[in-house]
């Protein structure tokens, strides 16, 4: 029984993942532009996010990294 529970829930999080990897592709997140800090989380939040996606969410993310000094 707690097999099946985990297998169940196991394939839930897989299709909630999914979702959320169709609804960063469809916005365009993985065309070749170059990685900054707040693109990569905003892919990530997304996808996570998952199905949210499609009742109007847009999550996004701003973060500054400090600049070395010199």
């Amino acid at each position: 029984m707690r097999a099946r529970v985990r297998f169940i829930v196991g394939i839930l999080v897989i299709v909630w993942l999914a979702i959320g990897v169709a609804a960063a592709a469809q916005r365009g997140y993985f065309a070749g532009q170059p990685a900054s800090c707040a693109s990569v989380g905003t892919v990530a939040l997304t996808i996570v996010t998952g199905p949210l996606n499609y009742t109007g969410l847009n999550p996004k993310i701003a973060c500054d990294i400090p600049q070395p000094s010199q």
